[in-house]
């Protein structure tokens, strides 16, 4: 599930709760927040593998665990996903020592027969993995004809590190691009091929920080309900932004940002919302202060740069979304330098797009993006011929 910071970070609430916790009285109470989250018992499953998944996913060794003893089961869901046949196909995971010391997990979906037409490179959303949902959406891709290639951030999914706490967004950003850029360097099938970034939700925000860094390097970029500033009637007071950074830095890793129910915000079909529950390795508790932090600062940086988007764009959301607004992405269709760009709302959809919609608009946002895919793909294509 791609979550972000926008309406789900309620930072009315924090304000409430910071005038009342200073350093001091959450130093005193640090031992009696409890940010666990609930428990979910699945039917069928022996007292062994729910003893798995109830263990503390703080740790990478407990997330990579988990997974292994439920993936059979995520990939049986009754999840339109999961239903296309992808005989054939390529498909490998990979483990990674980073510059930063850093095992990152990563994986790849290659069409089985004829050599890719593009790569594809995706960015996952908050509290995310590239193990679950997304493993249908790379089949899907890679049986379109386009090798897909994805990775769990430092502290997500199966790579190392606390779980889903960022220190430095900057510094995340940079492993991405130094795992995406080291995949295009030593798989020469496509190595000459055209390549495309797939954001969701804080994913969008990572991508574009990418483009922002390597403004050449990309062909350009899909991006789902993307993170890219948060709205103006969210954005929390200058003194409870200093209340809030104070705070974190004093208690970084605890998990004391008020949220609501993310899958109920994100997830418009009620039958996939309670298939979110199967993500067992996504983040489910409250957001810890520093990623708050570090995901606020990195909105106001994009919101200053959106002149400075500059590849072809797909901007994809759905009008009903309340967790990254709608409207910001109208704003950041308007404001992006782009020749090439194109933005793509869905009536009365929500965030989720590829993943909790009803069936025909899961659909139809696939259709939307492999089309935008074939038409670069193609436009690639010609202009190297040209040459």
């Amino acid at each position: 599930m791609a979550l972000t910071i926008s309406k789900l970070f309620t930072f009315n609430h924090f304000q409430e709760f910071s005038f009342k916790g200073s350093a001091v009285y959450l130093l005193l109470r640090r031992r009696e927040v409890k940010t666990l989250a609930m428990t979910t018992r699945f039917p069928g499953i022996d007292n062994e593998l729910q003893k798995i998944l109830d263990a503390n996913m703080d740790h990478v060794s407990a997330r990579r665990q988990a997974r292994h003893a439920f993936k059979d089961i995520q990939l049986g869901i009754d999840h339109i996903l999961f239903k296309a046949p992808c005989d054939g196909l390529k498909i490998k995971e990979s483990y990674e020592v980073n510059s930063r010391g850093v095992e990152i997990f990563y994986k790849s979906w290659l069409p089985g027969a004829a050599r890719p037409r593009a790569a594809v490179f995706y960015c996952h959303g908050y509290g995310d993995t590239c193990t679950f949902f997304f493993e249908g959406i790379a089949r899907k891709l890679a049986c379109a004809g386009y090798g897909v290639f994805a990775m769990d951030y430092p502290g997500f999914g199966l790579s190392e590190g606390l779980h889903c706490y960022i220190p430095s967004f900057d510094s995340l950003v940079d492993d991405v691009i130094e795992i995406y850029s080291k995949i295009k360097a030593e798989n020469p099938e496509i190595h000459s091929l055209p390549s495309f970034l797939f954001g969701q939700s804080m994913g969008g925000a990572v991508a574009l920080k990418m483009h922002l860094k390597q403004p050449k390097a990309w062909d350009g970029a899909i991006l789902v309900a993307p993170m890219c500033k948060i709205a103006d009637d969210m954005v929390p007071p200058m003194l409870l932004k200093q209340i809030l950074i104070g705070i974190a830095n004093i208690l970084p890793k605890q998990k004391l940002v008020p949220q609501k129910n993310l899958a109920e915000a994100a997830f418009r079909d009620l039958k996939k919302r309670e298939m979110t529950a199967y993500n067992v390795i996504a983040y489910k508790d409250k957001p810890r202060l520093w990623t708050a932090v570090e995901m606020l600062r990195t909105t106001q940086e994009i919101e200053q740069r959106l002149k400075d988007v500059c590849l072809p764009l797909l901007i994809l959301h759905g009008e009903a979304d309340i967790v990254t607004d709608p409207s910001v992405s109208k704003e950041f269709y308007e404001k992006a330098s782009s020749s090439d760009k194109k933005l793509k709302l869905y009536k009365d959809a929500y965030h989720s797009l590829l993943e909790g919609e009803p069936d025909e608009m899961i659909i139809q946002v696939f259709s939307d993006i492999i089309l935008w895919l074939d038409d670069h793909t193609l436009k690639h294509s010609s202009s190297s011929t040209s040459k």
